[in-house]
């Protein structure tokens, strides 16, 4: 089945409104072994704890941490040395930016201590400023001491976890390891709402034409990254028995 067929076959599986409202206008099948497709992805790169404490090194298209293989991409964060990793954070910034739309990422997820993986967006103008004014959109988060949950959040300058405001929700999970799920958001001019498999799970609701709760009318791209340890991953510690672990995506879908 060819990757147009196999999105319009998807799409049939979505709620007869969804199909109707919205049409594919990007996707990564991944489906050319290899490096990821570079018309599609760049990389953020560094190890500079990226905001939150995060202990590994981010690398531009190193194989070791990036590849698709078998029909999948596999983002891998691998031990480099003591108290060292590697790991890759991919980006769709001006290869991949969308207002409003149904984003999908069929993943299966790392497992063990010190893992962080992320299916999140942030915005590619930065319209109101920094980091949190501008926001950022979670379509799902997992740290690997809470083995059996998912998370979904946003981030705005009213709401965001700096100050302990953030619109989120954890959801029970038990095997994000074992098994593939489709993660994704329904972004509208008011509302998004985060999806698991198909289910709606979180609602977040524009409560006022103020950018300060509501900056969600600009451009946004997706990123996928799997971090080491930090603020979050890191709150119990880092096994570092477990290494390498990957987060295994299937595909990537956008409908407008």
């Amino acid at each position: 089945m060819n990757k147009l067929n196999f999105i319009l076959l998807s799409c049939l599986l979505l709620s007869l409104s969804a199909c109707v409202s919205q049409k594919p206008v990007w996707s990564d099948e991944f489906n050319k072994a290899g490096l990821p497709d570079s018309t599609k992805w760049n990389y953020d790169v560094g190890d500079h704890g990226w905001g939150n404490n995060e202990k590994q090194l981010y690398t531009n298209a190193d194989s070791n941490n990036a590849v698709v293989r078998n029909g999948s991409l596999f983002i891998t964060a691998r031990k480099t040395g003591e108290g060292k990793y590697s790991s890759a954070r991919m980006i769709t910034k001006n290869k991949g930016d969308w207002k409003y739309g149904r984003i999908e990422v069929r993943a299966r997820l790392p497992k063990g201590l010190g893992t962080w993986p992320a299916i999140w967006m942030l915005p590619t103008d930065w319209k109101y400023g920094d980091w949190p004014a501008s926001g950022e959109i979670d379509i799902m988060e997992f740290v690997g001491y809470m083995p059996d949950s998912v998370f979904f959040s946003v981030h705005t300058k009213s709401y965001n976890h700096s100050i302990g405001t953030q619109k989120t929700k954890g959801i029970f999970l038990s095997d994000t390891h074992e098994n593939f799920h489709i993660y994704a958001i329904d972004w509208k001019e008011n509302e998004i709402i985060f999806l698991v498999d198909k289910k709606e799970v979180f609602r977040f609701t524009k409560e006022k034409n103020d950018p300060d709760v509501w900056p969600f009318d600009q451009r946004f791209h997706l990123l996928l990254n799997l971090a080491v340890g930090g603020n979050w991953g890191g709150q119990k510690g880092i096994d570092d028995k477990i290494w390498p672990q990957h987060m295994e995506v299937d595909y990537v879908r956008v409908y407008q």
